[in-house]
Protein backbone atom coordinates (compact mmCIF):
# COMPACT_ATOMS: atom_id res chain seq x y z
CA UNK A 1 0.00 0.00 0.00
CA UNK A 2 1.41 3.54 -0.93
CA UNK A 3 1.43 6.43 1.62
CA UNK A 4 -0.72 8.58 -0.68
CA UNK A 5 -3.37 5.37 -0.33
CA UNK A 6 -2.48 5.68 3.77
CA UNK A 7 -3.32 9.60 3.60
CA UNK A 8 -6.24 9.46 1.87
CA UNK A 9 -7.99 6.77 3.87
CA UNK A 10 -6.79 8.84 6.82
CA UNK A 11 -7.92 12.12 4.87
CA UNK A 12 -11.62 10.41 4.43
CA UNK A 13 -11.55 9.95 8.31
CA UNK A 14 -11.53 13.88 8.55
CA UNK A 15 -15.65 15.55 8.42
CA UNK A 16 -15.83 17.49 5.46
CA UNK A 17 -18.64 19.70 4.92
CA UNK A 18 -20.23 18.67 1.28
CA UNK A 19 -20.04 20.82 -1.50
CA UNK A 20 -23.50 22.37 -3.02
CA UNK A 21 -22.42 22.77 -6.49
CA UNK A 22 -25.71 23.62 -7.47
CA UNK A 23 -25.76 26.89 -4.93
CA UNK A 24 -21.83 27.51 -6.01
CA UNK A 25 -22.76 27.35 -9.86
CA UNK A 26 -25.65 30.09 -9.57
CA UNK A 27 -22.88 32.35 -8.15
CA UNK A 28 -20.12 31.87 -10.53
CA UNK A 29 -20.07 34.82 -13.05
CA UNK A 30 -19.97 33.61 -16.95
CA UNK A 31 -16.35 34.52 -17.45
CA UNK A 32 -15.02 32.04 -14.74
CA UNK A 33 -17.23 29.16 -16.06
CA UNK A 34 -14.23 26.91 -17.18
CA UNK A 35 -12.19 27.40 -14.43
CA UNK A 36 -15.74 26.58 -12.08
CA UNK A 37 -15.86 23.16 -14.49
CA UNK A 38 -12.64 22.49 -14.06
CA UNK A 39 -12.60 22.58 -10.31
CA UNK A 40 -15.95 19.97 -9.93
CA UNK A 41 -14.47 17.90 -12.81
CA UNK A 42 -11.49 17.68 -10.09
CA UNK A 43 -13.60 17.37 -7.02
CA UNK A 44 -15.59 14.40 -8.66
CA UNK A 45 -12.17 12.49 -9.67
CA UNK A 46 -10.99 12.87 -6.09
CA UNK A 47 -14.40 11.94 -4.83
CA UNK A 48 -14.57 8.64 -6.99
CA UNK A 49 -11.41 7.94 -6.15
CA UNK A 50 -11.48 8.38 -2.46
CA UNK A 51 -14.68 6.18 -2.39
CA UNK A 52 -13.53 3.20 -4.03
CA UNK A 53 -10.98 2.73 -1.54
CA UNK A 54 -11.48 0.80 1.65
CA UNK A 55 -12.11 2.46 4.98
CA UNK A 56 -9.10 0.91 6.50
CA UNK A 57 -6.19 -0.90 5.22
CA UNK A 58 -5.46 -4.13 4.49
CA UNK A 59 -4.50 -6.20 7.43
CA UNK A 60 -0.46 -6.87 7.25
CA UNK A 61 -0.14 -11.01 7.38
CA UNK A 62 3.41 -10.15 9.13
CA UNK A 63 3.81 -13.73 10.52
CA UNK A 64 4.03 -15.07 6.40
CA UNK A 65 6.38 -12.11 5.76
CA UNK A 66 8.30 -13.74 8.83
CA UNK A 67 8.66 -17.23 7.15
CA UNK A 68 8.88 -15.98 3.54
CA UNK A 69 12.08 -13.28 4.57
CA UNK A 70 15.18 -14.44 5.18
CA UNK A 71 17.19 -11.66 7.07
CA UNK A 72 16.32 -12.34 10.70
CA UNK A 73 14.31 -9.18 12.96
CA UNK A 74 13.52 -7.01 9.55
CA UNK A 75 10.01 -8.08 9.31
CA UNK A 76 9.92 -7.13 13.01
CA UNK A 77 11.38 -4.01 12.42
CA UNK A 78 9.09 -3.33 9.88
CA UNK A 79 6.05 -4.60 12.48
CA UNK A 80 7.36 -1.81 15.00
CA UNK A 81 7.79 0.87 12.55
CA UNK A 82 4.38 0.36 11.26
CA UNK A 83 2.61 0.24 14.49
CA UNK A 84 4.36 3.15 15.44
CA UNK A 85 3.03 4.93 11.92
CA UNK A 86 0.86 7.64 12.96
CA UNK A 87 -0.21 9.84 10.05
CA UNK A 88 -1.15 13.05 11.55
CA UNK A 89 -4.82 14.53 10.42
CA UNK A 90 -5.08 17.93 8.96
CA UNK A 91 -5.79 20.54 11.76
CA UNK A 92 -9.03 22.63 10.87
CA UNK A 93 -7.84 26.05 11.55
CA UNK A 94 -10.03 28.02 8.75
CA UNK A 95 -13.33 26.83 9.25
CA UNK A 96 -14.10 28.90 12.74
CA UNK A 97 -12.76 31.95 10.64
CA UNK A 98 -14.92 31.01 8.01
CA UNK A 99 -17.90 30.54 10.24
CA UNK A 100 -17.22 34.40 11.33
CA UNK A 101 -17.16 35.51 8.31
CA UNK A 102 -20.64 33.85 7.07
CA UNK A 103 -22.28 35.12 10.43
CA UNK A 104 -20.56 38.88 9.74
CA UNK A 105 -22.17 38.79 6.34
CA UNK A 106 -25.13 37.73 7.59
CA UNK A 107 -25.30 40.47 9.96
CA UNK A 108 -24.45 42.90 7.50
CA UNK A 109 -26.76 41.49 4.92
CA UNK A 110 -30.18 41.85 7.39
CA UNK A 111 -28.55 45.14 7.83
CA UNK A 112 -28.78 46.30 4.75
CA UNK A 113 -32.25 44.17 4.18
CA UNK A 114 -33.47 46.71 7.25
CA UNK A 115 -32.15 49.57 5.49
CA UNK A 116 -33.50 48.73 2.18
CA UNK A 117 -36.64 48.46 4.01
CA UNK A 118 -36.65 51.95 5.12
CA UNK A 119 -35.70 53.47 2.06
CA UNK A 120 -38.73 51.78 0.37
CA UNK A 121 -40.66 53.35 3.08
CA UNK A 122 -39.32 56.77 2.35
CA UNK A 123 -39.65 56.42 -1.30
CA UNK A 124 -43.47 55.17 -1.14
CA UNK A 125 -43.90 58.20 0.68
CA UNK A 126 -42.34 60.27 -1.90
CA UNK A 127 -44.46 58.36 -3.97
CA UNK A 128 -47.21 58.92 -2.48
CA UNK A 129 -46.54 63.19 -2.12
CA UNK A 130 -46.38 62.91 -5.87
CA UNK A 131 -49.17 61.05 -7.23
CA UNK A 132 -51.60 63.34 -4.78
CA UNK A 133 -50.26 66.89 -5.93
CA UNK A 134 -51.17 69.24 -8.39
CA UNK A 135 -49.92 68.66 -11.77
CA UNK A 136 -46.91 70.84 -12.67
CA UNK A 137 -48.73 72.25 -15.62
CA UNK A 138 -51.50 73.39 -13.40
CA UNK A 139 -49.01 74.41 -10.29
CA UNK A 140 -48.72 78.21 -9.53
CA UNK A 141 -45.27 79.72 -7.73
CA UNK A 142 -46.47 79.39 -4.51
CA UNK A 143 -47.91 75.45 -5.18
CA UNK A 144 -44.25 74.72 -6.36
CA UNK A 145 -42.37 76.27 -3.03
CA UNK A 146 -45.30 74.53 -1.43
CA UNK A 147 -44.24 71.28 -2.85
CA UNK A 148 -41.06 71.52 -2.95
CA UNK A 149 -39.36 73.31 -0.34
CA UNK A 150 -36.16 72.94 -0.54
CA UNK A 151 -37.01 75.11 -3.98
CA UNK A 152 -37.74 77.93 -2.40
CA UNK A 153 -35.91 81.44 -2.90
CA UNK A 154 -33.76 82.82 -0.18
CA UNK A 155 -35.02 86.57 -0.39
CA UNK A 156 -32.42 86.74 2.89
CA UNK A 157 -28.97 85.54 1.23
CA UNK A 158 -30.29 86.28 -2.86
CA UNK A 159 -32.18 89.62 -2.41
CA UNK A 160 -32.18 90.67 -5.66
CA UNK A 161 -32.14 87.61 -7.64
CA UNK A 162 -32.34 86.62 -10.98
CA UNK A 163 -30.66 90.34 -11.04
CA UNK A 164 -27.10 91.29 -9.70
CA UNK A 165 -26.56 94.28 -8.12
CA UNK A 166 -24.94 97.49 -10.23
CA UNK A 167 -22.46 97.32 -7.53
CA UNK A 168 -21.40 93.55 -8.60
CA UNK A 169 -21.60 94.38 -12.33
Amino acid sequence: MTSLQVATMAGRRVALKAVDWMAFAERVPPNQRPMFNALKTRSDTLSAKLTSLPETPPVIDWAFYKTAIAKPGMVDEFEKKFKALKIPEPVDTQSAKIDAQEQEAAKSAAAYIQASKDRIVQYEKQLHKFKNMIPFDQMTIEDYNEAFPETKLDKQKYPYWPHKPIADL
